[in-house]
């Protein structure tokens, strides 16, 4: 029999085809006129072909009683929400491991706001990722809250729901990446910061309240674009990676999540000698650490977070031979490597969340220690910087260290997790030169009555880089080794394989993949 004989198949066909693009061609041209793309063109570029499974499609607002049905089943598709379940990027890492939940916030319905059964979608597959261990990657496009929703008579201010402690809940458990485009605000914006990774374009406005809230609340008129535009949000660390569209974001999310997916193969890497030259002879020159980072890594395999917050630590993810690993290292070219409170607390936070989902760390230490002075102390340096000592004792996963040169007090200790010793393995580069203070402030503590007492200030100067350059032969990395201060000295262009072999040993205690 011809299926298209069957009425209720017919029903049914002609019922989902309302919520999909081609019968909402306005909405769509809408988005498409603004260079943005739609709920479901993000679905189907973010899901492998063929493998996503929707809940909730029927859904519509919660307006039967002043509006029409029909009309509600095409303006008001999925109450203004997608979910469902996938895999991602199965072709890398295999379908067992690529499973995971996709949620978008539909901008083009009643402005991606959140309605009762919005929230009832969100519940469900928040709860589903719980139970079957699925990541979940969310759009947040929207508007936070909609009083409109006349259906619900059962509740007064709605603020009964378990969507947000839902989400946040989930922190720990599965990675959780939110992506933004356009404008997201109030419970959107809640939902984004609550994230363990947030993506959002360069056409983002992100706010914990909308115009009409802040109007509302007697806070003056502002224009949405007014409210945490992308470069204020970027700057302040709220997003993590900048993206130049939709797809451009999206591509990003795949490649974020894929770290927590575990292991690939077919990687290349980079020639290794370059690394011996790349620390300049004079030990006060800088020198781009991005550039051993990308010579480490596998191919292509650098990904950073936070790249202009917190600048004095670079976080990231790389790829070793195939297998994901989370990486820190010190920017000498910002404050010297020094650690200052926004580095510190950047840190702390992706310590705790790669530890919590079990990526195991690489960090590359090159630091005179802690940023100090009056200034970083009214940033609330104790307390952000001791952030970086908590999250280091709080960490299950392997660490490896390499020192590529400065390895100076408590800042050097805080990027090894707390102590050298914490690390299965902690090496050195030639350049390596290690003490419990910057050299030169050692000289000027320790010898102060010796240079006070030189009236000529060259003769004065000339003794200072005498003291400087004995002090570095008692802390140079091959005295740290023999004093067994740290694991080895070893060429830099040894540095990958050492730092290989150094996670293989450590093998049963990774986990490269979430629970």
């Amino acid at each position: 029999m011809d299926d298209n004989s069957r009425p209720e198949l017919a029903a049914w066909r002609e019922r989902l085809a309302r919520t999909l693009d081609e019968q909402r061609p306005q909405a769509r041209a809408k988005r498409h006129s603004k260079g943005y793309r739609t709920a479901r063109e993000n679905v189907e570029d973010l899901a492998d072909p063929g493998s996503f499974l929707e809940y909730g499609q029927l859904a519509v607002a919660a307006q039967r009683s002043r509006r029409d049905y029909e009309e509600l089943q095409s303006s008001t598709a999925g109450d203004g929400i997608i979910t469902g379940t996938c895999t991602i990027n199965a072709d890398k890492v295999g379908a067992l491991r690529g499973r995971a939940a996709v949620i978008v916030n539909d901008y083009s319905v009643l402005a991606g706001t959140q309605g009762f059964f919005h929230h009832k979608k969100l519940d469900r597959i928040c709860e589903l990722a719980e139970e079957l261990a699925l990541p979940l990657v969310m759009y947040t496009e929207g508007g936070g809250g909609r009083p409109g929703d006349t259906d619900v008579t059962t509740q007064i201010a709605g603020l009964n729901i378990r969507s947000f402690s839902t989400w946040a809940g989930l922190s720990g458990k599965v990675p959780r990446i939110a992506v933004n485009n356009g404008y997201c605000f109030a419970g959107n914006a809640a939902l984004f910061g609550c994230a363990d990774f947030t993506i959002a374009t360069r056409n983002s406005w992100i706010g914990m309240a909308g115009p009409a809230m802040i109007e509302g609340g007697g806070l003056g008129t502002f224009d949405p674009t007014e409210i945490g535009p992308i470069e204020v949000q970027e700057k302040n660390g709220v997003v993590d990676i900048v993206a130049g569209d939709e797809a451009h974001a999206t591509a990003l999310a795949r490649q974020l999540l894929s770290y927590f997916q575990g292991p690939v193969e077919g990687w290349t890497s980079a020639p290794q000698e370059s690394l011996r030259d790349i620390v300049p002879l004079d030990r006060r020159w800088a020198y781009p650490v991005r550039r051993v980072i990308e010579t480490i890594a596998d191919t292509g395999s650098f990904l950073e977070l936070q790249r202009i917050f917190g600048r004095g630590i670079i976080t990231g993810f790389i790829r070793l031979e195939g297998a994901p690993v989370a990486l820190i290292a010190n920017d000498c070219q910002q404050l010297g490597g020094a650690v200052d409170s926004e580095a510190a607390e950047k840190a702390a936070r992706f310590l705790r969340i790669c530890n919590a989902l079990g990526l195991p760390l690489l960090s590359l230490t090159d630091t005179p220690g802690f940023m100090v002075g009056p200034d970083s102390e009214k940033r609330g340096a104790v307390r952000s910087m001791s952030s970086l000592f908590l999250a280091g004792a709080g960490l299950t996963v392997p660490v490896v260290a390499i020192f590529l040169r400065k390895g100076y007090g408590l800042g050097a200790m805080a990027m090894t997790g707390g102590s050298f010793l914490r690390p299965v393995y902690a090496a050195s580069w030639p350049t390596g030169e290690f003490g419990g203070m910057g050299l030169e402030g050692a000289v000027r503590l320790g010898f102060r009555k010796e240079l006070d007492a030189v009236a000529d200030p060259a003769e004065r100067e000339a003794l200072f880089q005498q003291l400087v350059a004995r002090m570095y032969d008692v802390g140079k990395a091959t005295e740290a080794a023999a004093h067994l201060e740290i694991d080895a000295v070893i060429d830099p262009a040894d540095t990958r394989a050492v730092v290989v072999r150094a996670f293989a040993a450590a093998a049963g205690a990774m986990r490269l993949h979430p629970r």
